[in-house]
């Protein structure tokens, strides 16, 4: 893969297809080739060029060490858009990936010609703070969880009754998360994604939709649309049956969603 030199750091991109760009923003722990499962091949039927990089944290991509900041992610990411010159382009960001987003469209508009945001939020609630702040007393006491048992507690956070119902489903993604167990970033880790960001995103004048999953327990439906009713021109769509891996759980349903999004800009 080439890398673009950025905000101090090198990161890791991947262009392919052809027609105008649509940038990919991936959440936390997460490559960018995780986009190439479903989504780039749909927007490449659809006419678009896509491009997936691995944030910092993510290897090939530099991970220093220490804590990141959502400055430090929105700050790589402007740097790869002005490196590529693709913009003003398409995006489209996941999870954190969707927060970086947003903080893009508000930093620098110009390089955003519209957004899509899967799985977001402005703030966080009572339940939310909750999770984040166990997982960080949990990460400093070192206790490192049994494999089998990180993987249940991963896809009941992740998925969807519907998935877990799913015998077949279940346990191939129970496989999955097994293998992967104990493969983190630990500086992502530490992003502060749980500012309240709805007085600021009233600001924001980039053209946006607000994607949310009806059984997201990271970024619930409720949180998700506090974000589409509060950037201007933001619209709602609420994809059911899928959890805070949507984009990998209703996969046609999610495409269908952000190509009739983009195709309007």
């Amino acid at each position: 893969m080439p890398f673009v030199s950025t905000n101090g750091i090198r990161l890791s991109y991947q262009r392919s297809g052809r027609g105008e760009p649509v940038l990919l923003i991936m959440g936390s722990g997460a490559a960018g080739r995780v986009w190439t499962m479903h989504q780039t091949p749909a927007l490449h039927r659809a006419g678009y060029e896509t491009i997936v990089f691995d944030n910092r944290g993510i290897a090939p991509s530099s991970t220093p060490p220490g804590d990141y900041s959502l400055a430090d992610m929105t700050a790589d990411t402007i740097g790869l858009i002005e490196a590529l010159d693709i913009g003003p382009c398409r995006i489209v960001g996941t999870s954190m990936g969707a927060m970086i987003a947003q903080e893009l469209a508000l930093a620098r508009p110009e390089l955003v010609r519209c957004a899509v945001l899967m799985a977001t939020r402005a703030r966080s609630d009572a339940a939310r703070r909750m999770m984040r702040e166990a997982d960080r007393e949990l990460r400093a006491s070192g206790i490192t969880l049994p494999p089998k048992y990180e993987a249940v507690r991963t896809v009941l956070e992740m998925l969807s009754p519907t998935t877990l119902n799913d015998e077949a489903a279940a346990s191939g993604w129970l496989e999955i998360f097994e293998l992967t167990s104990g493969s983190s970033a630990p500086g992502q880790d530490s992003v502060d994604t749980f500012g309240d960001r709805r007085e600021a995103l009233r600001e924001l004048t980039v053209p946006c939709r607000a994607i949310a999953f009806s059984d997201d327990l990271i970024c619930p439906p409720h949180l998700v649309a506090e974000v589409a009713d509060a950037i201007p021109d933001c619209d709602y769509v609420e994809i059911p049956g899928c959890g805070h891996l949507g984009n990998l759980e209703n996969p046609d349903e999610v495409n269908t969603a952000v190509i009739e999004f983009l195709g309007k800009y």
